[in-house]
């Protein structure tokens, strides 16, 4: 197959009453994912709507990934849809670059899926409000870290110097910082709601909880841990929990339509979702989801919070810009980073951050990254803040209207993830295109290259760039009998001064840049061959290969930049990005 030009087509995705902005400078690695950022984004970065390609992505992926959305609000036959309703929005260096509400926020009247009367439906908007379940976790966490910043929080003292309770049953020197990292050794959840009778029963058993693990041995995802803390900042400060981020979040960004127990006044903007028999509150619509926010009042640590999109937009913003938005700062620089630094090594795949989950292929997929930030909500909430692109996914659904019943819905946030990754481009490091593997589940792609290598060996170099899962691997092969049987070629990868040598295969997660690749081939008239395995999980960005060559000293065997009609492609493209 001959290496050819893949003109990829752009179209711009419409906003209503939205006109592009000119002249504006944007920075050279705008829409590429293969020049990762450190830091921050200018702190006053501020959003406004714009396409795609004015900050250099490609609109294709993002209309597959609102498309993806779309479809999974459609129902199957008889079978309720897998998603009511859902928002979705995509952005990108100070951009809204997509936009859309798609389903329903109310369409049912029971569990079964009755529907009710055409009148009586909400239509999802784009300024629908959704109850953000545990994505709630993360205001929690940035209170905490403006206590820290006030002084009044040490992330290394003991919880139960703020909160002397919370010492019971072994508990003495779990530290904020432990239970911010989910490492505390604390159970995932209790049935507060059902197991006590008020409000004050059961805080004080969340805070006296037995431990599950001893504290640091595990990672254990614990909504009690965000309830102890929800508690702890009330203590420090004075206020309550509602106040601290009313004050210290929504009221500086502007969020007017983020908080806890929403007006009865906004409830036809209000998404609704499960229909509850235990306990009996029939259709849940304006008031919090989780059994045990609700028992609790409605404002507590792990849940509770209510947001828009637009709001968790600007949120994710300002994040990005370290901390601060449209000259409000609720955060330092620092504490930002601190937030998004995996403080848990030791147990590989739970990366986590102060709050945020990172590097989580299972919903981030493409975007995943050692700092890629992020959270889920039970409700159907997702949110992504790539910080080396500059970018954020957000997709919230009422995935629980009119039952939790279901399939999982990680399929669709992978593919909104997934939109935005591909939307971004990686560029050849040679010409005008290089060879791309493509993302396909469960598929194996190849590229043979014919090379005759004298007898004295010769070398064989390739740029490379690698994104894949820990279970997908790139493999470099060899057959000297005209391809009925394959050798693995063993071959280093150089990567601004590190050389990693490999058996012959090679996989990685979230560098995002080229690397030097280069193996030694042993003499004979060969076929030197690339073979990239996906399997039928999460996708990355894929493989990419580019300026291939082979020498044998001063001697030129192979140049694909000149020659690609020597390459023979099964599943594999030359793109231009």
């Amino acid at each position: 197959m001959r290496k050819s030009v893949v003109v990829l087509a752009v179209a711009a995705l419409t906003f209503g009453g939205m006109t592009p902005a000119h002249g504006e400078s944007l920075p050279g690695d705008a829409g590429r994912y293969d020049h990762p950022r450190p830091g921050f984004s200018p702190p006053n970065t501020t959003l406004a709507e714009a396409p795609p390609e004015s900050v250099g992505l490609d609109a294709e992926p993002i209309k597959t990934a609102l498309a993806a959305v779309r479809d999974a609000t459609k129902p199957a036959g008889d079978e309720l849809p897998l998603l009511p309703g859902a928002v979705t929005v995509f952005g990108h260096h100070g951009k809204i670059v997509a936009k859309e509400a798609t389903g329903w926020a109310l369409r049912y009247a029971d569990a079964d899926g009755t529907e009710l009367p055409a009148n009586e439906q909400l239509p999802m908007r784009t300024d629908t409000i959704f109850d953000m379940a545990s994505v709630s976790k993360l205001f929690t966490s940035i209170v905490v870290m403006q206590q820290v910043e006030a002084g009044k929080v040490d992330l290394d003292v003991p919880v139960a110097q703020y909160v002397p309770e919370f010492a019971e049953n072994g508990k003495e020197s779990i530290t904020v910082r432990q239970l911010l990292t989910h490492t505390s050794g604390l159970p995932a959840w209790l049935p507060l709601w059902s197991d006590y009778p008020d409000p004050e029963s059961r805080l004080h058993a969340a805070l006296t909880a037995e431990l599950a693990n001893e504290p640091g041995s595990t990672y254990e995802y614990s909504d009690l841990n965000l309830i102890t803390l929800g508690v702890l900042v009330e203590r420090v400060s004075g206020k309550s929990l509602d106040e601290l981020v009313a004050d210290g979040i929504t009221s500086p960004l502007a969020m007017a339509d983020t908080g806890y127990n929403p007006s009865p006044a906004k409830r036809d903007r209000i998404a609704a979702t499960e229909y509850q028999a235990a306990p009996p509150r029939g259709m849940v619509h304006g008031e919090v989801h989780d059994e045990n926010a609700w028992s609790l009042g409605g404002v507590a640590g792990h849940a509770g919070v209510f947001s828009t999109a637009d709001d968790m937009a600007v949120l994710a913003q300002a994040l990005l810009n370290g901390g601060s938005y449209d000259g409000e700062r609720i955060l330092s620089r620092r504490s930002v980073e601190l937030m998004i630094t995996n403080f848990t090594p030791e147990f590989p795949g739970d990366d986590h951050g102060l709050g945020f989950e990172l590097n989580q292929r299972w919903y981030m997929s493409g975007l995943a990254g050692p700092r890629t930030a992020g959270h889920t909500g039970f409700t159907g909430t997702s949110l992504v803040i790539d910080f080396p692109s500059r970018s954020f996914a957000i997709l919230l659904t009422n995935r629980v209207h009119p039952t939790r019943t279901r399939g999982s819905i990680n399929p669709v946030r992978q593919a909104v993830a997934q939109g935005l990754a591909e939307a971004l481009a990686v560029r050849p490091r040679h010409g005008d295109d290089a060879w791309f593997s493509g993302v396909q589940p469960t598929t194996t792609a190849t590229l043979d290259a014919p090379v005759n290598v004298p007898a004295g060996g010769a070398e064989l170099t390739f740029d490379l760039f690698v994104d894949l899962e820990s279970t997908e691997s790139l493999y470099l092969e060899a057959s000297a009998d005209g391809g009925r049987s394959w050798s693995p070629v063993p071959f280093e990868v150089h990567d601004r001064g590190d050389v990693t040598r490999t058996d012959g295969s090679y996989t990685d997660t979230g560098k995002r840049r080229w690397m030097r690749a280069v193996a030694q081939l042993e003499p004979g008239a060969l076929l030197v061959r690339w073979r990239s395995v996906t399997d039928a999980t999460q996708a990355g960005r894929g493989v990419f290969v580019d300026g291939i060559r082979a020498t044998a000293g001063p001697r030129l065997l192979l140049d694909a930049e000149r020659h690609p009609e020597l390459l023979d492609a099964d599943g594999w493209e030359a793109v231009e990005r």
